[in-house]
């Protein structure tokens, strides 16, 4: 894992190629880090967004991911992905593998270097920390992603703690 890191700070500050939002399925905005990376971007990442086309008004099914311009963050990116509600989405261990799946897959095909992540489904999805841990550092580990430096945001310094102690141990496996 040493493509990965882990820090704690704010995510709207990464000077990455792109940032992953932890977004809802339309994409205009929220609350959380959604929230943040919006304000942060500016109108000009809500104008990107608009122009995903939706359907049945979803822009982003949840396990899915799209990416905008990033408007004024200093990544050239933001790939918006959809983490489950966790104990209400069905099978939300595989839907959260397919969101940094997804993200993953984009941030390659267009030829970035450099992935910030957020917490996914951390947040009010509800998604234990340690698990939501164990499945990200897992599906960024892959072979197919070490070209990548793949950054995780993380909140806090508990947040952090919890993520580190998670590494550790599948470092050790």
């Amino acid at each position: 894992m040493t493509n990965i890191s882990l820090i704690q700070g704010n995510i709207t500050t990464a000077d990455v190629d792109a940032i992953v939002n932890a977004a809802n399925p339309v994409m205009l905005g929220g609350g959380g880090v959604d929230g943040a990376i919006h304000r942060a971007a500016g109108r000009a990442l809500l104008e990107a967004c608009k122009q995903v086309k939706p359907v049945n008004g979803i822009r982003c099914p949840v396990g899915e991911a799209r990416i905008t311009s990033a408007g004024q963050l200093k990544a050239r990116y933001v790939i918006h992905t959809v983490g489950p509600r966790y104990r209400i989405d069905e099978h939300p261990e595989e839907l959260l593998r397919s969101a940094y799946r997804n993200s993953l897959q984009l941030a390659l095909e267009n030829h970035c270097q450099s992935i910030a992540f957020p917490a996914i489904s951390c947040g009010v999805y509800g998604y234990p920390m340690d698990e939501a841990a164990e499945i990200a550092l897992g599906e960024c580990s892959k072979e197919v992603y070490q070209s990548l430096a793949i950054s995780f945001f993380l909140f806090s310094q508990s947040d952090l703690d919890v993520w580190q102690s998670v590494c550790q141990s599948l470092k050790s496996k």
